[in-house]
């Protein structure tokens, strides 16, 4: 994927109020005239985002990103891919994420879960501890959680069901039964742009089954650009573009569907 070229921020439905419930503006493809992008995509229609930590030094990035911009939200948490890594590390990372998850912007623990795509990841047998470890901290403190799932769908949800998390299944791209089964668990599921690739038949029937109260919309910047922008740099405002397929799935207009997705964010997140 080429992600080299930040596109200009551009209204491409005349959509407002969208809050981009997954984003990573704490990558380096990000890195120049930063503070000018997120205003002009502020400007755009974009009115909250919250950004995503990976690992230890993106949590603190993304805890920097929410005093710099007002409409800024973040969470904190381990990725899969670096929970080896993190263990390694920072022994202590549990206490510095509850430390984080005191702060008054950090509105839950993610990105976190199971990615089993790649086989020169971290070993199963440690993501599986590090989630868990994860988890039931986010238990302990009453707080969201945002979960990444690859090629894991068994193992996640039998955690998932285990702890009873509250939050959000981010990126979902699986089966309409996988879907209903995170529905029954109370929690609510982010669809990116991998909604509107023609390939994306199991997340569009997936779509068609979720309640309109349980749904998020997200980009996972600066990956995941939906069509037409596939395999460029992703950014907040393309979440017009999702909006426009999810409209075209619920029988709704892009303006309706903005509007649910922010209010689900926030309530997915207990962000008043």
């Amino acid at each position: 994927m080429s992600k080299n070229k930040v596109l200009p921020p551009i209204n491409f439905m005349n959509l407002t109020g969208i809050f981009d419930s997954h984003c990573h503006y704490d990558d380096s493809v990000f890195s120049e005239n930063l503070p000018d992008l997120i205003e002009a995509i502020h400007k755009n229609g974009v009115s909250h985002f919250i950004n995503i930590g990976c690992d230890m030094p993106s949590c603190r990035t993304s805890i920097a990103l929410t005093e710099q911009f007002p409409y800024f939200y973040c969470t904190v948490g381990v990725h899969p891919e670096a929970s080896a890594d993190t263990l390694k590390q920072y022994p202590h990372y549990l206490t510095q994420l509850e430390d984080f998850c005191k702060l008054p912007k950090v509105v839950g623990i993610g990105e976190i879960g199971l990615d089993y795509y790649y086989d020169d990841a971290a070993p199963r047998e440690i993501q599986k501890l590090v989630f868990e470890q994860q988890l039931a901290l986010a238990k302990k403190l009453d707080i969201p959680v945002c979960i990444h799932s690859r090629d894991a769908t068994a193992d996640t949800l039998e955690l998932l069901q285990k702890y009873k998390p509250k939050g959000v299944v981010h990126c979902f791209s699986g089966s309409p039964e996988t879907a209903k089964e995170i529905i029954k668990l109370g929690m609510y599921i982010g669809f990116t742009g991998v909604l509107t690739f023609n390939n994306a038949k199991k997340a569009v029937t997936s779509a068609e089954v979720i309640p309109n109260d349980r749904f998020l919309l997200e980009t996972d910047c600066p990956y995941m650009a939906p069509v037409p922008f596939r395999g460029k740099c992703c950014q907040s405002d393309m979440i017009a573009h999702t909006a426009q397929k999810m409209a075209e799935i619920k029988g709704l207009t892009a303006q309706q569907i903005i509007d649910l997705a922010r209010e689900n964010t926030m309530r997915a997140y207990e962000i008043h």
